[in-house]
């Protein structure tokens, strides 16, 4: 009988492992893989509509989330207002219904906590003026495939209304997002806020008794001190002399994704570099990166980013939604009552020292002879890669880190 027991347990031990494989080794649908792809066309249509905007410094956008963002305005709309999303995420062959299964499955897989080992908090809301009524259907797909949660709020009354926001996104990141907005300018529309904590779990961790105080030159006139974290080992790397500039590629943790880092050799403004980001160029650095020596340097600092991309994804071609006189939401109310006023996409990033185990066996060894220096003390351009759906998770700047002003030395 024991016998009998003992193979039970073995084939049900079997079937455990064999399903954590599949679960682990899962395709992507074809319509979730053509999303996914388009991620980093999105990525860089946002980031370069934002980078002209000359009062923002560093920026931090999640292409995935803001794709899920359109979505639920997809989900909400109808006619023209709904199809001018398919065409932005360049899915018009995508039906309606494989739209949303499409990006809830992506977003799903890339932000597993258990599979990526990254810390990656995403919430989403959607307020409405106190007069609208939500649709019941909406309101269950809509928290079916964005996990989307509702409220009406009294615009009117701006200063209750942006402490209510704010409040929200605190909680919904643990405190990570004290504040996501100052203001509420239009008080008759929806809005979409997005409320984020991102913290990248190193492949290999960095020592975490090496960080000192450094300066980081945000400008040619002022400097800031950040605290910097140094470590040496094998990563992908590119130096491109033509262009004055250096790609490190860094896996995370289960060496799911990479974050990619872009710096010119010298302080310089970033707009030169910014003309170069094409889904081409990034596809021709990222296929000359090799494993290299590199001694890297990075700012130990927290980014808390708050953008409200409703004007940005009406020169991408949104322009119905956001538009009082044409917007049909009637999905979400029942009525063409709502147009989008605001899209709040507020972001926490820390980049800190945590991570795997080192693999100190190849500490003294020629591996690691004559590395390169990645000395990250000004302005650059990251993006999180994620390796197996091939989307962008994150693209951002640092321009500008917390810290204090360092006193200009005579």
């Amino acid at each position: 009988m024991w016998v009998t027991n003992l193979v039970a347990l073995a084939l049900l031990a079997t079937a455990a492992s064999a399903a954590t494989s599949a679960s682990a080794d899962k395709v992507l649908s074809n319509h979730a893989t053509i999303l996914a792809d388009n991620s980093a066309n999105l990525a860089l249509s946002l980031y370069h509509s934002m980078a002209k905007d000359k009062n923002v410094e560093n920026i931090l956008i999640s292409p995935v989330v803001v794709a899920s963002s359109l979505g639920l305005v997809a989900l909400g709309g109808k006619a023209s207002t709904a199809s001018q999303v398919k065409t932005i995420l360049k899915a018009d062959k995508v039906k309606d219904e494989q739209l949303h299964s499409g990006l809830a499955e992506l977003l799903t897989e890339v932000s597993d906590p258990k599979t990526r080992n990254v810390t990656w908090k995403i919430s989403n809301r959607l307020y409405g003026p106190s007069s609208v009524n939500f649709v019941d259907d909406f309101v269950k797909s809509s928290k079916k495939h964005y996990n989307c949660d509702h409220s009406k709020i009294n615009f009117r009354d701006k200063k209750s209304a942006v402490k209510s926001i704010n409040e929200w996104a605190a909680k919904s990141t643990d405190g990570k997002l004290p504040e996501i907005t100052k203001d509420v300018e239009k008080t008759d529309g929806a809005m979409i806020v997005n409320a984020m904590f991102f913290k990248p779990h190193w492949d290999e961790e960095f020592h975490h008794k090496m960080v000192d105080n450094r300066g980081f030159l945000s400008s040619r006139g002022y400097t800031i001190s950040v605290q910097m974290m140094h470590r040496t080992g094998l990563y992908g790397y590119y130096e491109d002399t033509s262009n004055n500039l250096i790609v490190l590629s860094m896996p995370l943790a289960h060496k799911k994704s990479s974050v990619v880092f872009i710096m010119t050799y010298h302080l310089e403004a970033l707009e030169r570099l910014e003309k170069m980001l094409t889904k081409k160029q990034l596809d021709t650095w990222f296929g000359k990166l090799k494993d290299t020596a590199v001694a890297v340097s990075l700012p130990k600092v927290s980014m808390e980013v708050s953008h409200d991309l409703q004007k940005h994804l009406g020169e991408l071609g949104l322009t119905e939604a956001v538009d009082k006189t044409k917007a049909d939401l009637s999905n979400i109310s029942g009525k063409k009552d709502l147009y989008l006023s605001n899209v709040f996409h507020a972001s926490a990033l820390e980049w800190d020292t945590h991570g795997n185990d080192a693999d100190t066996s190849i500490f003294g060894t020629d591996k690691l002879k004559n590395p390169k220096l990645f000395y990250a003390d000004h302005p650059f351009i990251f993006l999180v890669k994620d390796q197996k759906t091939n989307s962008i998770l994150f693209i951002g700047r640092m321009v500008r880190p917390k810290g204090d002003k360092m006193r200009d030395e005579l």
